[in-house]
Formats: C-alpha cells, structure tokens, sequence
C-alpha cells in the first residue's frame, strides 16, 4: 500500500503492484464501490507485474483507503489522478473504466509522461436526454439530501441488481457523493465533444469494449477512437461492464513494451 497526499489535502491509498522504476498503468475506476469490492484491476495488476510493469488501483477519493468526508469536487479528483501519477515516476498509461474514462480523458493533459490512455467502455452517447441533462438531475437530487433518489437516476438504463448489490453497501447512499466527479466529467465531455479532450494528445488512444456489452457501447468506442489522434477501437474478452484480467493484462503488456521501446 502506498499513500498520496495531494495539494489540496487529500490523503489517496493506492494498492501499488510490480518493480520502482518500470513503466507503470494506473486504473481510474467509475462510479461504484470501493477497490476491495471490485477485484478485476487488481487481479490485472498482479499479472502485470508478474511480466515486470508496475501498476497502481488506487481508491477513489471518498471510498476505502482514500477517505473524504461529504461530496467530492470533480477538480479534487484529477488532483489525486495526476498526483497518483507524479507519484509513480515515468511513463504512466491511465486506463479509464466506465465513467472513469471521462476523468481519464479530463486528467490525460495533467500528466507529463503519459504513455498510453485506454478507455473501457465509456459510457458516452448513452442517455437519451444527453448526459449535461442527466447529470442536471442526478446533481439537484443530491443537493436536495436525496442520495438514493440520486443513486436510482445515475443507475438509468442498468440492470436492477446493481442497485441492489450497492444497497447492500454500509456506505449507500453517500457513496453517491464520490460519483460527482464522474457525472461531471461525463457531461463536459458529451457538452465539449471527445475530441476537445483527444484530439491532440500525443500518446495512443485505445477505446474497448467487451465481447458481450450494452448497445451501443461499441459505437461510443469507435467515435471515441476517431476523435483522438491517435486512436484505435477495439474488442476483447469481457462482460457485464468488466473486461477480463488475463486478457487486459496482455493488451496493456504490449502497450507498455512499445512505449519502452
């Protein structure tokens, strides 16, 4: 475990795997529970580190080790990624997942050495009103006090048992309040256009999306993918929202090996 304290006061815990010094990925989770609830990056942590790279799951702020009383700002968020970043030294590949493909995209321009951003199935393009106004509502039931209410309208459109899996949470509903940054990100990015993030970084853009996905995931991946400048979409092994650790594992391996070279 290794711990960041962030300019503006943050404390963030990140579960710190593989050598000092190597090419490292660090993985922005979306909206959920804590890390400990969701073991598929750490278990794609482990792997690389077996093939020599380091990799960084950090807790996002408000959740598990990374402890943040009442709602978090977006801006306090892209802190904690490109302090977890600095922290690592070197070159640095974000991987978003979900909603936290849009603070990925948002934090890619704050890191100096980034090498690689890879974006799991960014949920952009996805609410039928648009997610400015998606977010709009999310936002006013959270600064009315009705937290569930807010968990219920950002869930729009998945599965009702994900719902009740973060019921089950002792931390529902204020859980909501570390998802302000990620529906905030995504409506600046839906308002903005992908490109205005993409378009001119440097390093590659990898949009994926799993084997067995949500409509129209595969489309957000291959618009995001012509967004950027260097961008690329595709397909690999993974279901319900989760990609597949081996298979991840070998994708960011290869990303990592050309960045080295």
């Amino acid at each position: 475990m290794m711990r960041v304290r962030t300019d503006l006061g943050d404390d963030v815990g990140i579960e710190l795997h593989g050598p000092d010094g190597a090419p490292a990925v660090l993985f922005v989770q979306g909206a959920g529970l804590d890390r400990a609830e969701n073991p598929v990056p750490s278990e794609t942590a482990r792997l690389l580190a077996a093939r020599g790279f380091r990799a960084a799951v950090p807790d996002r702020l408000g959740r598990g080790d990374s402890p943040a009383s009442g709602p978090v700002e977006r801006e306090r968020e892209l802190v904690a990624i490109a302090a977890v970043a600095a922290a690592l030294g070197g070159p640095v590949v974000l991987v978003g997942h979900s909603s936290g493909c849009a603070l990925a995209m948002l934090a890619a321009g704050r890191i100096p050495e980034l090498a690689g951003l890879v974006l799991w199935e960014a949920p952009l393009g996805q609410f039928a009103e648009g997610a400015p106004r998606w977010w709009d509502g999310v936002h006013r039931a959270i600064d009315q006090g009705d937290l569930e209410g807010a968990i219920v309208r950002y869930m729009v459109g998945m599965p009702p048992e994900w719902i009740e899996v973060l019921r089950a949470s002792p931390q529902f509903p204020a859980l909501v309040h570390s998802w302000i940054p990620d529906g905030t990100a995504l409506a600046e990015v839906e308002a903005r256009s992908p490109g205005a993030f993409l378009a001119d970084l440097p390093a590659p853009v990898l949009a994926v999306v799993g084997t067995e996905t949500f409509p129209g995931m595969p489309e957000a991946a291959a618009a995001l993918a012509a967004a950027a400048g260097n961008g690329t979409a595709e397909e690999m092994p993974g279901a319900w929202h989760e990609w597949e650790p081996a298979a991840m594992a070998d994708r960011l391996a290869r990303l990592l090996a050309e960045t080295a070279r």
